[in-house]
């Protein structure tokens, strides 16, 4: 598998609040969701911007239509709670957002890293083991 950091702009430096600074390579609106196998959405405050990109948005749900494997930690569901139908889906979260993914009708579980079909979620950075093992089972 090929990795792409992708934005919600492309050829755009992205910064962490650790300070790391990435560089995206293609905006979300510039790829087709036929030529990737899956997606990871970062945590932290990230996703809260990503939820606002409608490119973003469709990009998770196209990916999610076609079965693909979506994992997102931390705060990183906040964007499939924008994107795709949550209802009776069993995801975890960080815990600050796990309203929002009950209103959305997910079934929030305080578990380190919770897979229901093609959904893989973790709560923080200490379940990354767990959540990578899970997301490279489940590409396959």
């Amino acid at each position: 598998h090929e990795v792409h950091l992708v934005g919600t702009l492309g050829e755009k430096v992205y910064s962490s609040a650790a300070g790391l600074k990435m560089m995206s390579s293609l905006g979300s609106g510039d790829i087709n969701p036929e030529d990737y196998d899956g997606i990871i959405i970062p945590g932290g405050f990230s996703p809260d911007f990503m939820r606002r990109s409608e490119a973003t948005k469709n990009l998770v749900r196209k990916l999610d239509e076609a079965g693909k494997p979506i994992a997102a930690i931390c705060h990183g569901p906040w964007l499939l709670a924008s994107s795709i139908d949550l209802k009776g889906r069993k995801v975890t979260s960080f815990m600050s957002i796990q309203d929002d993914l009950k209103h959305a009708g997910a079934d929030w579980q305080d578990e380190e890293v919770v897979v229901d079909g093609n959904l893989i979620t973790s709560r923080t950075p200490a379940d990354l083991p767990a959540f990578m093992k899970a997301f490279i089972k489940v590409l396959g």
